[in-house]
C-alpha cells in the first residue's frame, strides 16, 4: 500500500512562490504516473499537473508557465514548484500515484 504525504503548503502573497513535496512510502514512485490535484472551497477537484514514468509532463492551462512538476526517484518524492501565485490558486493540493493512491492534502493560501 503506497502512502503519500504532502508538505510545503502555507500562506503566500500574490506573486510569491511555494514548493510542494509529496513523499512516498510503501512503494516506488518511479513506477507510477504522478499527479497533483487541487480543490478550492465549493469547487470540484481539479487536475493541475501530471508527470509520467518517462518524465513527460502536462499541465492545466491556468498554471502553464507558472508551475513545474518534477520527480526525484532517489528520494521517492514528487514536487510541484509554484511561481507567480495568484489568489485563484488558493486550494488544498493533493498528490496522487497512478490516480489511485492519495495523500491527505496541504493547504495553499494566496492572499495579501
Amino acid at each position: 500500500q503506497v502512502q503519500l504525504v504532502e508538505s510545503g503548503g502555507g500562506l503566500v502573497q500574490p506573486g510569491g512562490s511555494l514548493r510542494l513535496s509529496c513523499a512516498a512510502s510503501g512503494g516506488t514512485l518511479s513506477s507510477y504516473t504522478m499527479a497533483w490535484f487541487r480543490q478550492a472551497p465549493e469547487k470540484q477537484r481539479e487536475l493541475v499537473a501530471v508527470i509520467t514514468t518517462g518524465g513527460s509532463t502536462n499541465y492545466v492551462g491556468s498554471v502553464k508557465g507558472r508551475f513545474t512538476i518534477s520527480r526525484d526517484n532517489a528520494k521517492n518524492t514528487v514536487y510541484l514548484q509554484m511561481n507567480c501565485l495568484k489568489s485563484e490558486d488558493t486550494a488544498v493540493y493533493y498528490c496522487a500515484a497512478q490516480y489511485r493512491y492519495w495523500g491527505q492534502g496541504t493547504q495553499v493560501t494566496v492572499s495579501s
